[in-house]
Formats: C-alpha cells, structure tokens, sequence
C-alpha cells in the first residue's frame, strides 16, 4: 500500500505531495524549498526516484530540478509540455513504477494546454484509488483557463469541460488531490478551504461538474475572472527553460545604513516587512511596506517590477524574517535580493537619516464623511453596485502604472477589503510625496449602508 504526504504551501495556495511505497517515492508538483523535504527522505531511507509535473507552472519556480540535483530523480511531465531540459515524457496512458504502485498518466488539457492528471493503483486490476488533478479540477472549482493567452482562453476553457468530465467518471471514493486551492490565483471562482477531496464529494458539490451544458461552463470560466498576478508572466517561461539550481537555502546578509543608502541610489527597492501601523508610523523614504505574512510574496510579485534588486526592512527577529522572506520570494523568482538593513528604523535613524509618516484610520472614520473625502479603492475585484460611490477604483495590481493619474491636490484616503492592500497602496502615494491616510483596519464591506 502507499501513502502520499501533502505538504501545502499558503503563502502560494498551493499543495506538493510525496507518493511513497516501500523505500521509493514520488514528488508531485514540488515547490523550489523542497531541501527539508529530501533531508526527511533520506533520513528515512526512502529515494525519491520520480518528480512529476503536471503542467508547466504559472504562479511559481518549479522545485523539478532542485531535486533532481539533490537525489537523482526522473523529472517526468506532460509529453506536449516544451521542457528544454531532459525529462520523461509523459503522455495519455504511460506508465510508471513507485514501489508497489503504478501511477497512470492521464491528458487533461484545460488549465494550460499540456495538463496531466496522474492516477494512482496500488493493484493495477482495481480501481484508482487516487488522482493528482494538479491545475484541473480543485476543491469546489476548477483551474482558470486564460494563463496562455487571451486567444486560447475559449478553447482551453472547452478542453477544461471534457477534462472534467473524464475525470469525474472515476469511482467516488477517489481520493482528489489538487495542485491548487484555497489563496491561488490559479483557480477560477472561490475554492474551498480543504485541500483534498474525493471525486463523490466533487460530483454533488462542485459547480464545474453539476454544469452539464458545454456552452454555459465556457461562458462562465470566461467571465469574472480577476486580475492574476503581474509575475505570472515570468513564470512559465522560467519553469520550459528549467530554473537555476540554488543547491540549498541561501543565506540573506545583512546591510549597513550606508550600503543600504547606496543601494537605494543605484535603484534598488525598499520592502518593508513590519506590520501596517509600524510601519506608517516611521519608515524609511521610498519604501513599499508588505507585511510579512503569508501574502508577502505573492503581494511583492503585485507591485514589484519581476527582476528588480530588493532590500529589504525587517520585523524581529531579523535573520527568522529574513529566511522567510527570502524563501517566499524565491518560489516566485524574484532572486536579486541585496540583503535586509541590519538594525532597520533604528539603525537608520541612529545614523542621522531621515524617515517618513502617514496616517492611519479605521473604516469607521470614513463613515459619514465619504464625500468630502477623496477614496481610491484598490480591491482587485469591484463587484457590481459594490464600490463606493465617486471613488477611484484602482486593483492594487494597476496602480503601480497608474500613479501619474492620481490627483495630489488634496489628501487621498486608501481602502480595500481588510486594509492589507491599503497601505501598500498607502506606501506607494507616499513615496511620490502624495499626502494620504490608509484606512488599516477593516474596509468597504465595514461601511455597510452608509456607502
């Protein structure tokens, strides 16, 4: 018998899994951190003999060949996938040998062109009694179809219809084991909070099976679809090419307030990772403040142009935040990082240099007064009668290219559901010299009737 290990990923909405049989095992969808991963392995005298891919990922670095380096493994991956490394192609049917178990491949095209779904029989007379549906079917949804292109949208969201149901013809007691899931921009509409599922379960609940005419799914995957992330792009074209090999966790170093100032002069970007309130209070000029939390990253790639040199201001304690920090980062590509500033705020106004401020608010003070006071709204989705009225509406992910159209003849009061994208949106006025005030606590679905 086998037993798969899930490791999730919430800062990404992601989930890996290791298949295990015996002393062998396969790794399905690893992230680029997967060195603790393998350690455990090895520890445990289990080799893990397959990486398996299930489609060419959007939303992060593939861990594929950090592992290969590591352990030796076969990365095996979808045939019509254009991998420019050597690999184990896998289309419809093939088969491969983990331990005990026999794990199937499975063409469903939908998510991206080239998705594979694997099967997985610990006897290969009986019925699957696992699937690993990576971008396909989810949790209550299923993969968006657009990541390849405006012009392939349609008739990838026709393969995704057929994908499906293929895959629902599997026995209810099919364990589901999706890549994507609750917190992935991957995902097309809400996804539940489970990681895993069974096919039963999907077949009475899931809105992309229980849609049965062809016509009305494409209609709705391709509509109300929000904003992916800008870093997405880069993604894609990273993981065909095959990603560098790290070798290991890297090691963020620490900066002097004059490297720092040198690096900022040579056009680097301050991160802030402190939290929302600290940061408005006392930050250093022209920096973006990010809480670090399990959105770091993800809102990094946001407002971030991809490939920009980081430096980055840390909570306490500094060298835990800065291994977080930079693991978050990595997963997305985003490798230039500088350092972080030894000591931060402190440090640097011990060094005679200068801070910023801006004021903070709670939705509550925005009540009554939303008409004298001038809004912009950075939620990524504005849904329909749910904005608030003479407003600007800009998703967080625009405003970066958007700033030239914000006025500056009075201060601007920055909003959004939970006042997380609020003060970067904050930070980003604040830097051009744009006097404003975040609204930190609580948002738009605060201010109930009084919109």
């Amino acid at each position: 018998m086998s037993v798969i290990e899930i490791m999730t990923t919430p800062s990404l909405g992601d989930t890996s899994y290791l298949l295990v049989s015996g002393d062998e095992a396969a790794l399905v969808d690893p992230q680029r951190d997967s060195w603790g991963l393998m350690e455990s392995c090895a520890s445990r005298g289990v080799r893990i003999r397959y990486v398996l891919e299930t489609h060419i990922h959007n939303d992060y670095v593939s861990g594929a060949l950090e592992v290969r380096a590591a352990t030796g493994a076969t990365v095996a991956g979808p045939a019509r996938a254009p991998y420019a490394f050597d690999h184990l192609a896998l289309a419809e049917d093939d088969e491969i040998v983990v331990g005990d178990v026999t794990v199937r491949a499975m063409e469903t095209p939908g998510h991206t062109v080239e998705h594979t779904s694997y099967l997985v029989f610990d006897d290969t007379q009986l019925a699957a009694t696992a699937v690993f549906t990576g971008g396909s079917l989810l949790v209550g949804a299923a993969g968006r179809t657009d990541l390849s292109g405006e012009d392939r949208t349609e008739e990838l969201a026709r393969a995704q219809f057929r994908s499906l149901r293929r895959l629902s013809l599997l026995p209810d007691a099919t364990r589901v084991l999706p890549t994507h899931g609750a917190g992935s921009s991957c995902a097309a509409g809400p996804v539940s909070g489970d990681r895993t599922t069974t096919m039963g379960a999907e077949r009475r609940t899931n809105p992309t099976l229980t849609v049965q005419d062809e016509e009305k799914f494409v209609s709705r995957r391709l509509s109300g679809l929000p904003p992916y992330p800008a870093y997405y792009r880069y993604m894609a074209p990273i993981n065909r090419s095959g990603p560098k090999v790290l070798g290991g966790r890297p090691e963020l170093r620490p900066l002097t307030p004059s490297v720092v100032e040198g690096l900022v002069g040579g056009g680097a970007q301050l991160v802030d990772g402190h939290d929302r309130r600290t940061f408005a209070a006392a930050h250093l000029p022209g920096s973006l403040c990010d809480e670090l939390d399990d959105r770091f990253a993800s809102l990094v790639g946001e407002v971030v142009p991809f490939g920009a040199r980081l430096v980055l201001v840390l909570p306490e304690p500094e060298e835990e935040a800065a291994d977080e920090a930079m693991m978050q980062l990595l997963r997305i590509g985003y490798e230039n990082v500088a350092g972080y500033l030894a000591g931060g705020v402190d440090a640097w106004q011990a060094a005679g240099r200068p801070l910023r401020s801006f004021r903070t608010a709670d939705a509550a003070e925005l009540v009554g007064h939303i008409t004298e006071r001038r809004v912009l709204d950075v939620r990524p989705e504005h849904p329909e009668g749910g904005g608030i009225p003479g407003t600007i509406a800009v998703p967080l992910a625009e405003l970066p290219r958007r700033l030239g159209e914000m006025p500056r003849d009075r201060e601007i009061w920055t909003v959004c559901g939970s006042g997380r994208r609020a003060v970067i949106a904050a930070s980003l006025l604040d830097r051009l010299g744009i006097p404003v005030t975040a609204v930190v606590s609580g948002g738009v679905d605060d201010l109930g009737t009084h919109l």
